[in-house]
């Protein structure tokens, strides 16, 4: 099991700011498609993610227990 977190507007979207997954073994980039496919409102293409708080590539694998948090770019004015 992994836990998933949330922030700024995927928070919103979400109603949520974190999950619990069974997605142990799974690259990001297959965690970001299944919460697309489970959550259709959900964007993940342009957002970051951090496991146990480090920035990670959509090749890095998630292992069992890990934290993964997905980041959406920060703008400003």
């Amino acid at each position: 099991m992994i836990e998933i977190l949330f922030f700024a507007h995927l928070q919103e979207t979400m109603g949520q700011s974190n999950l619990a997954a069974p997605l142990a073994g799974k690259t990001v980039a297959e965690i970001k498609d299944w919460l697309e496919n489970e959550y259709p409102l959900l964007s993940l293409k342009q957002v970051m993610a951090a496991i146990n708080e480090e920035f990670a590539v959509d090749q890095t694998i998630v292992k069992d227990s890990d934290t993964i948090a997905f980041i959406p770019p920060i703008s400003g004015g």
